[in-house]
């Protein structure tokens, strides 16, 4: 037995490939110029998964996004297109890079953006739309991109939630500008808590990534693991190292080696979660008041969560009197939705640059939008009422969960 063999024995066997990857990370050491290879290994499997030309890797889901508008060149003076109903990174991205953030209305059976209502947000100022495939399931891509084409729109994709989706037959990720992934501990697959990737197939737009990921150097590309300027030319004293604006969002190679191991049985991982929520989805069935996500047709949902909306009126119950009696019945506490991002302090109170930028910069001619209740009237009605249950359980765990689902529907039933 080798000694790496004597080390994880007794290790969960899906979990192998991850600790002989860290290992080789840890045997090689830290060297300033080279790397095990892993980032690299990364970003060209990940390309080749979804068969595109270029992926850029990123230490997190939100520094991906940020990365993206600034390859598109987003900036003060601009508005860029968001779902009210999302994790508030995909608006906080547009602040950090001084655009304004207008928030569009959801579909109330998809709880995806509603392309009609991006439609009417559009204004001269416009610059590019972010739509989330939310919980796991892509929006209605084509309709976006239509309007985007319409406008000369830029569309990034913010496919956090959703690893390996379909929509009409393609990958998701493969239809916008740009998509951006997330390895966050809770997604599909994970670089050790955090980490994200870009993916294209604009090499202008690769290299750009590129170079907003690792501080502006100069002479970077979209080569794939390529994360540091060669030795021999950073060691030159007339070496002008930074030609436009970037951030330090590189990713580490130990995440990088945990995230490929993740990677190389992705399809095992998100047909993992999906059985899961087919669980689900059989004990709910015949529940007139919770309601699943509408899933279209054609379109291959990943199942980040099962997320139901609570009728409530039709049963005279509340989201926390259903969700204490599901952990009362031995059920994992249940997440609720994001409060609608505009309505968090930090957007409701403009909490941003200095005296309001970017909303009241100088730079920008647009109406200042204002961020209280009424913006987005269903997504305020149907946020209060959701239940994201979570997917990621091996079958045992989740068999108790459904017990516990299926006792909490039969006590307001009435059926105990």
């Amino acid at each position: 037995m080798s000694e790496w063999q004597a080390n994880v024995s007794g290790i969960d066997k899906r979990r192998e490939k991850e600790y002989q990857y860290v290992r080789e990370v840890l045997d090689f050491g830290w060297h300033n110029s080279s790397s095990a290879g892993f980032t690299r290994r990364l970003e060209e499997k990940f390309a080749e998964t979804f068969g595109v030309k270029y992926a850029i890797s990123n230490n997190s889901g939100t520094g991906t996004m940020h990365a993206c508008l600034m390859a598109a060149g987003i900036g003060p003076g601009d508005e860029v297109i968001v779902p009210a109903l999302t994790m508030a990174s995909t608006a906080l991205v547009v602040i950090h890079q001084n655009a304004v953030p207008i928030f569009a209305d959801i579909d109330g059976e998809t709880f995806n953006i509603d392309p009609a209502d991006i439609r009417r947000r559009i204004t001269p100022y416009t610059k590019a739309i972010i739509p989330v495939a939310l919980y796991g399931m892509a929006p209605d891509l084509d309709a976006i991109m239509d309007i985007a084409r319409e406008h000369n729109l830029v569309i990034i994709e913010d496919d956090a939630e959703c690893l390996l989706g379909r929509y009409q037959g393609r990958l998701v990720g493969t239809i916008g500008d740009m998509a951006s992934f997330s390895f966050q501990s809770s997604k599909h697959i994970t670089g050790g808590g955090e980490g994200g990737m870009v993916i294209t197939d604009n090499e202008e737009y690769a290299r750009l990534v590129r170079k907003a990921t690792v501080l502006g150097y100069a002479t970077l590309t979209a080569q794939a693991g390529r994360t540091v300027v060669p030795r021999e030319i950073r060691q030159d004293p007339q070496f002008e190292r930074h030609d436009m604006l970037g951030w330090n969002y590189r990713l580490p190679e130990l995440s990088a080696a945990v995230a490929l191991a993740q990677l190389e049985r992705g399809e095992e991982l998100v047909s993992w979660r999906q059985n899961v929520a087919q669980m689900y989805a059989q004990v709910i069935d015949g529940c007139d008041w919770l309601v699943a996500q509408k899933v279209p047709p054609d379109v291959g949902h990943t199942y980040w969560c099962y997320t139901v909306l609570l009728k409530a009126e039709e049963k005279e119950l509340t989201w926390h009197g259903f969700r204490d009696k599901y952990v009362e019945f031995g059920g994992d506490p249940i997440y609720g939705a994001w409060v609608p991002v505009y309505l968090e302090p930090v957007f409701r109170e403009e909490r941003f640059y200095g005296r309001g930028c970017p909303i009241h910069c100088p730079l920008y001619k647009g109406t200042p939008p204002v961020y209280e209740r009424g913006l987005c009237p269903i997504t305020e009605k149907i946020q209060p009422n959701l239940f994201q249950f979570r997917t990621n359980y091996d079958m045992e765990r989740a068999s108790h969960q459904m017990d516990a689902l299926t006792k909490t529907i039969a006590y307001f039933n009435g059926k105990t």
